[in-house]
This record gives C-alpha cells, sequence and structure tokens, in this order.
C-alpha cells in the first residue's frame, strides 16, 4: 500500500499539479476542462481518480493540491473519500489538501447530512468549499477558485504559502466546531 507524499517528486518548472479524487467521473472531467481555461501563468495540469491509493507504477508528476469530491447524493462518495484519506501522508494535509461538496442544492434529496463533510474537513484541519457542479456558472467560479489554490499550494505566488493560505481561509470561517 503506496502512501501519497507531497514531496515523493521534484517540482516541475512552472507546473502546477491537481489531484481531483471523487467518484463522479463526468462532473470531475467537467471540473478538470472549466479549470484548464482559467487564465494561469503556470502549466496546468489537472489528474483524477476515482480512488486512492493511486497506482504505483504510473508516471506522474509532483501532485501540489488534493482535492476529494464528495457527492451528497451518494453515500458511496463519502465512503471512498474516507477510505482514500488513509492513503494520504499527514504532511499534505499542511494546506495542499481541500474538500469540494457537490449537490447541495437539492437538499431535499441528499443521501448526506452536509455537516457530515464539514465535521470531516475540520478533522483533517483541510478547506472546504461547496458547488453544484451540474451548474457550469458555479463550476466556472470553483474552478477559478481551485487554480487560485493550486497556485498557492504549488509555490507560484511569491509571499502566500499553502500555510498561509490555510491560515487565511480558517479565519474566515465563523461557527466552532463544537458549534457544528
Amino acid at each position: 500500500m503506496s502512501v501519497l507524499r507531497p514531496l515523493d517528486k521534484q517540482p516541475g518548472l512552472n507546473t502546477a499539479t491537481i489531484l481531483l479524487v471523487g467518484t463522479e467521473d463526468a462532473l470531475l472531467q467537467q471540473l478538470a476542462d472549466s479549470m484548464l481555461k482559467e487564465d494561469c501563468a503556470s502549466e496546468l495540469k489537472v489528474h483524477l481518480a476515482r480512488s486512492l491509493p493511486l497506482p504505483s507504477n504510473v508516471n506522474r508528476p509532483r501532485i501540489d493540491l488534493i482535492v476529494f469530491v464528495v457527492n451528497l447524493h451518494s453515500k458511496y462518495s463519502l465512503r471512498n473519500v474516507e477510505e482514500s484519506l488513509h492513503h494520504v501522508d499527514a504532511t499534505f494535509f499542511l494546506g495542499k489538501v481541500g474538500f469540494l461538496i457537490t449537490g447541495a442544492g437539492r437538499e431535499g434529496h441528499c443521501s448526506i447530512h452536509q455537516n457530515t463533510v464539514v465535521r470531516l474537513a475540520r478533522t483533517y484541519r483541510s478547506p472546504l468549499l461547496f458547488c453544484d457542479l451540474e451548474v457550469e456558472g458555479f463550476r466556472a467560479t470553483v474552478a477559478q477558485r481551485l487554480v487560485r489554490m493550486l497556485q498557492i499550494c504549488a509555490g507560484h505566488v511569491p509571499g502566500v504559502s499553502a500555510l498561509n493560505l490555510l491560515s487565511l481561509l480558517r479565519s474566515s470561517e465563523n461557527p466552532a466546531l463544537e458549534d457544528v
């Protein structure tokens, strides 16, 4: 069993790589396409995976940011993310992991309560984004945010590190962990 570590590979020159992990192949591909349309000074690479661990025989670049995508309409989606988290080295959680909830727009049809994923993100001290990936406008907005987060995590934004980003995102949260 291989654990994904942030410094397994040397960084590519002016390259930023994100790994999107989730069970919704079509939605992940649409999000990846939206990200690649964004104006970015770095060369963007977007990799998709249904789950972790990644195959060990695949030649891949260094991963700068991992985003776990949870669909609130699928208990399998949450279980898949929870199992995949065990294959990520603890140092990734120093600002290089995020969670994205999709499907919150139709909350009446949800199989998973939103607070379950909020608690998961807080447990791993990682940022949480909400987006209905089926809506193009929302998908474009979250793609823009993810590209900006990725540039920071890859070290391409002078004066801002992944840890700075994490503390900035955390300070904007309102409720305390006990309130959830």
